[in-house]
């Protein structure tokens, strides 16, 4: 589906390894394993399927959905136990990013339960995905795309 602007990119079901952390540095040998990309997108958390749905943005989606499952602040996802990303859409830019978001904050609910259908039928938590373990079973991950 194409949303008409350019800069932005389906989600895809892992991203690329790079050298962003999720929280910081490393606090002990070893900890440099788990690597993840900050990317700017824009994103639907879900309590359950077909539960409370939250649409947000961010410049960094992986630490943002990290804060929404751990209640870090206070707010609608904490108060409502909104914790699961569902959906989420890569865009190029912030601002696309933005106006991604505002226009999808005016769809009709049953228009973003089709969204997340779409692209998660069953509405599997994709945070895990934003992982990937380097060690001595990585060889059981299954292969990221080429891109």
């Amino acid at each position: 589906m194409n949303t008409g602007e350019g800069d932005c990119q389906r989600r895809r079901r892992r991203f690329p390894s790079c050298i962003t952390e999720i929280m910081g540095r490393p606090d002990k040998p070893g900890d440099d394993d788990r690597r993840v990309c900050a990317v700017n997108a824009v994103y639907i958390m879900a309590s359950r399927k077909h539960g409370t749905l939250y649409v947000g943005v961010t410049s960094d989606l992986p630490n943002r959905a990290a804060q929404h499952r751990e209640g870090a602040i206070d707010g609608f996802t904490s108060q409502y136990g909104v914790k699961r990303l569902v959906w989420y859409e890569r865009h190029d830019g912030i601002e696309a990013a933005i106006h991604r978001e505002k226009r999808l904050k005016k769809y009709k609910r049953d228009w973003k339960i089709n969204l997340i259908e779409h692209d998660n039928p069953n509405w599997d938590d994709l945070f895990p995905q934003f992982f990937v373990e380097q060690g001595p079973l990585s060889h059981l991950q299954p292969p990221e795309p080429s891109m």
